[in-house]
């Protein structure tokens, strides 16, 4: 081999050795590289491991407080449930005290025009009142039961049906007595039944004076006198109207009963109307009041009969139209 090849050679040689020696440079730097990443990724797995811890612990907490705030959310929805159902009984308690308060808002109103019915009603002492009770005479009580009382001559027209002599004929006779009492001296007394029959039959289409010792008989004889009845005010009314009309003379006509068996309110008013005319004023000489008692309630049953309700309207229409006032008892004993 000549000196040129093998300086060529020497050189090949020299040059791979520090091509190696490169090459081998390089891997020393990876391999001493690689050896310090597995301590930074503990320490990443570490923190990653951290944070997920904590984590997982914020998730906890928020869960409890989570369940806490359900629970509160649900006794707060039964606690406005319990709230709601308390309002609604509340407002049903006002519906009813308002419903209440205009009944009885209407009540008094009619009460009110019932007072102002009742005054314009009431007459001034005539001078025959005068004449029988002198000018000074004054009454403690001018009512009997928000009766006016002021005419010279008084009629009683009862029922003595079986309701009112088993359940109010005591109460009945108070009122009868506590009616004569009230008038001390008056020109004619009658009394007669819802029939039109006499308590007196020598009376008979005449008036009974006046004396204690006639009123006495009356309240005497009033305990048994029980004749026979229909259970209606018609008859007797229009008897007392048709025997003793006087347009001369002031009469009250007093009517004690309970019900009315007829069927027809218009009629009787129309035949009333008719037979009790008014004077040249527009006033009726003969005043018809009556006292209503409540004995159908004390009868029995489920229900008081119709009667008993158009006896009130028939009482009422007849009291207004015929210058009277009807009074209806609570109770009676």
């Amino acid at each position: 081999m000549s000196r040129k090849t093998r300086a060529a050679e020497d050189m090949s040689m020299s040059f791979l050795d520090v091509i190696c020696c490169g090459f081998g440079a390089v891997i020393l730097l990876l391999i001493m590289t690689k050896t310090g990443t597995p301590a930074v990724l503990e320490d990443s797995t570490q923190h990653l491991r951290g944070i997920v811890a904590a984590r997982a612990e914020a998730v906890h907490d928020i869960r409890g407080k989570s369940t806490t705030l359900s629970r509160e959310l649900t006794e707060k929805q039964a606690q406005l449930e319990l709230e709601l159902a308390e309002l609604a009984k509340l407002d049903k308690e006002v519906s009813t005290v308002l419903g209440k308060y205009e009944a009885t808002k209407g009540a008094s109103l009619q009460q009110v025009n019932e007072e102002s019915k009742l005054a314009s009603a009431k007459q001034t002492l005539t001078a025959e009142m005068e004449e029988l009770l002198g000018t000074g005479f004054r009454r403690t009580d001018q009512t009997v039961g928000g009766i006016p009382v002021d005419s010279q001559y008084i009629i009683f027209v009862i029922d003595t049906s079986g309701s009112m002599t088993s359940y109010g004929w005591h109460t009945a006779i108070e009122k009868l007595n506590e009616t004569l009492e009230i008038y001390p001296i008056v020109k004619g007394i009658q009394v007669m039944n819802c029939m039109g029959t006499y308590m007196f039959p020598g009376y008979n289409g005449q008036w009974i004076p006046d004396s204690p010792a006639r009123r006495k008989a009356i309240k005497e004889r009033m305990p048994s006198w029980m004749p026979f009845c229909e259970s209606s005010p018609v008859k007797g009314i229009e008897a007392a109207i048709k025997q003793f009309y006087d347009p001369t003379k002031r009469v009250s006509i007093y009517y004690f009963g309970d019900d009315y068996s007829g069927t027809s309110i218009e009629e009787v008013v129309k035949t009333v109307d008719q037979m009790n005319a008014s004077d040249k004023s527009g006033e009726r000489r003969m005043r018809i009041h009556a006292v209503g008692f409540p004995t159908l309630f004390l009868a029995g049953g489920s229900q008081p009969p119709a009667s008993m309700y158009r006896f009130a309207a028939l009482m009422r229409e007849l009291c207004y139209r015929n210058n009277g006032t009807f009074v209806a008892l609570p109770e009676t004993h």
